[in-house]
């Protein structure tokens, strides 16, 4: 018999939710391909300084909103972007050090199976900008160093490319860029790209490019939403695309709500089918603003709580009719193909080819 009841998840909420959708976030492990741990970055620094500080009441929440694996990507926004990033990261594996009965790091398909099996949360270290990269051999270094994800230019110009704000093409340098990641395996994301350099990048890349973060042009004509052809380049080569849940890249019109963020799922499944959409929210576990103890109002979503948006998206897909095993691609079996297939071993050089005599 199937249990089609339902259950209340939050002590201060009177929202239920439907046994198929609690049951679906619980197996699909899922995984927010922008989920950062936090928006209070004076909390984050300490978290990174001092790792004991982050206890047992931080875990609680960030298991507690259903999501299993978190890219809390940034830009490091600094004159000198190589030595930030390197601080980032080192904070990053300071965390992760301190606590491996709670925190798994994210560097291989085994380890995405790892959080799957488990109880423990996985960070997966990525960045909002590849100005990090001096050269190519920085790549190598960087992914030595725990990095598996780099979004080439933020909103702006850069070496590699053009951000959203313009819209000129990937640079030879970033094409550079883009076959140094290849041959490491981290994965190239396009989210705050022109439409040319998302172009330029899938046709420069051997391997899936990635869309962690943005939302559908079609339905909301904003410069960070991407346009149906770029999606469907993006898919063709095996990519997926994540789907936000800010207000801004959601809605035309105000108040902007959980249905108009359903809707660009519904866009993007329809038109290059579930296995590749994900989750890719753009947002910390509540959107609290800690100077006022409310929500921050550029993240209000009417209909959806952050702290359990991922129970709410479920939600609304199964309403929406969508099949469970299409919910689960959503959820994180359609990142995790993706990435399995970018960190999965690089092709073998080819064998030298002995002249005679």
């Amino acid at each position: 018999m199937l249990n089609r009841g339902r259950h209340s998840l939050f002590a201060d909420s009177s929202t239920d939710y439907s046994t198929r959708a609690i049951d679906l976030v619980r197996r699909s492990a899922p995984i927010d391909m922008l989920g950062l741990l936090t928006l209070d970055w004076n909390r984050l620094y300490q978290w990174q300084r001092q790792p004991a500080s982050f206890g047992d009441g931080e875990i609680q929440k960030l298991t507690g909103t259903g999501t299993r694996v978190f890219h809390p990507a940034v830009d490091p926004n600094h004159p000198d972007p190589h030595g930030t990033t390197l601080r980032w990261i080192s904070g990053w594996n300071r965390l992760l050090a301190a606590h491996p009965e709670r925190l798994v790091r994210i560097g291989s398909a085994d380890d995405l199976e790892r959080v799957r099996e488990g109880s423990r949360l996985g960070l997966l270290i990525g960045f909002q900008n590849s100005e990090h990269f001096r050269d190519s051999a920085d790549v190598a270094l960087f992914h030595g160093l725990g990095q598996r994800v780099s979004q080439l230019t933020y909103n702006v110009r850069n070496r590699l490319g053009s951000g959203c704000n313009q819209d000129g093409p990937l640079t030879p340098y970033g094409a550079g860029i883009v076959a140094a990641m290849n041959e490491v395996g981290m994965a190239v994301d396009i989210s705050h790209c022109s439409d040319r350099t998302s172009f330029d990048t899938v046709a420069a890349s051997r391997k899936p490019v990635l869309i962690t973060h943005s939302n559908c042009r079609a339905l909301v004509p904003h410069k960070r939403c991407k346009p149906d052809s770029v999606i469907r380049a993006v898919a063709a080569r095996g990519g997926v695309m994540g789907i936000t849940v800010i207000p801004a890249f959601a809605g035309k019109r105000q108040p902007v709500t959980l249905d108009d963020v359903l809707d660009h799922f519904d866009y993007a499944a329809r038109l290059v089918g579930p296995e590749h959409v994900g989750l890719g929210s753009d947002c910390d576990t509540d959107a609290i603003d800690p100077k006022t103890g409310r929500i921050r109002p550029r993240y209000v979503v009417h209909g959806l709580r952050h702290v359990r948006r991922t129970f709410d998206i479920a939600e609304g897909l199964l309403r929406r009719g969508y099949a469970e095993k299409d919910v689960e691609l959503i959820l994180g079996g359609s990142f995790r193909r993706a990435l399995a297939e970018i960190w999965g071993p690089a092709p073998a050089a080819p064998t030298p080819v002995r002249a005679a005599g």
